[in-house]
């Protein structure tokens, strides 16, 4: 077993709030820089630059986890993260369908750009990804989870987009394995202001959207840096485990 420090919630120039700094050559720099092992790319509502982020990252320790930051028809913002690009690239068709057909304004939104390993412009995405799928929350844990994917609510403490502040509570149909708290809070914190998580494994992360915006105070004590590994960690199975430091 070997102690990894992660960041799960990490934005590229892909998402519209990011600067134009966040490219894979300096993620990659950045993330090594603060000691930490896993990265997961989660873009607004979308996945183009996650096999440009894994590229610049070969050669290197850190691994990057395919992931997405999907905004469900309640408002409220969801980590999805696969072990694979090929099965990310499935549940981005299926949010394709589900945004709503609408131009990009980028000059109030901003740019969205895809961009190769180096950090080189591609193209830009024109559909608008600040915005909300037609995906309850329950539908996306259900669709997810389907395709072998893990499923995190996102800052759930934060008042925009955040679960709690949002809609104030969790369903028990919600097969939820963990939860993640801003920088602003400590679980310690987050126990007493939320009671209902207190028996859920919490992670922290930086929600990415600059390079110094990187934590690394997430510890997974696992076999290898992989999803299915993570998993058993939220679930406390054969000596995994999680904490934040």
């Amino acid at each position: 077993m070997k102690a990894f420090r992660a960041d799960l919630h990490v934005h590229t120039v892909l998402s519209p709030c990011a600067e134009v700094e966040m490219i894979p050559p300096l993620i990659v720099q950045e993330a090594l820089e603060h000691k930490i092992d896993i990265i997961a790319i989660t873009d607004h509502n979308a996945s183009a630059n996650v096999p440009a982020v894994q590229k610049a990252a070969r050669g290197t320790s850190l691994k990057v986890l395919a992931g997405m930051e999907v905004q469900s028809r309640e408002d409220v913002h969801i980590i999805c993260l696969f072990e694979e690009f090929e099965t990310l690239a499935i549940w981005q068709a299926a949010v394709d369908k589900a945004l709503p057909d609408t131009q990009n304004n980028a000059e109030y939104f901003g740019e969205q750009f895809v961009v190769d390993e180096s950090g080189e412009f591609i193209r830009t995405e024109p559909r608008m990804l600040l915005t909300s799928t037609n995906f309850s929350i329950d539908e996306i844990f259900e669709q997810v989870n389907a395709l072998g994917g893990l499923v995190i609510p996102a800052h759930v403490d934060r008042t925009s987009y955040g679960l709690f502040p949002t809609l104030g509570l969790l369903s028990p149909e919600w097969p939820i394995l963990a939860l993640e708290i801003s920088r602003h809070l400590t679980p310690e914190k987050a126990a007493v202001t939320f009671p209902s998580i207190k028996r859920i494994p919490l992670i922290q992360s930086g929600d990415v959207h600059q390079l110094d915006q990187f934590l690394g105070t997430t510890v997974f004590t696992l076999a290898e840096p992989t999803l299915a590994e993570i998993k058993m960690a939220f679930k406390g199975e054969n000596l995994r485990s999680v904490n934040i430091e």
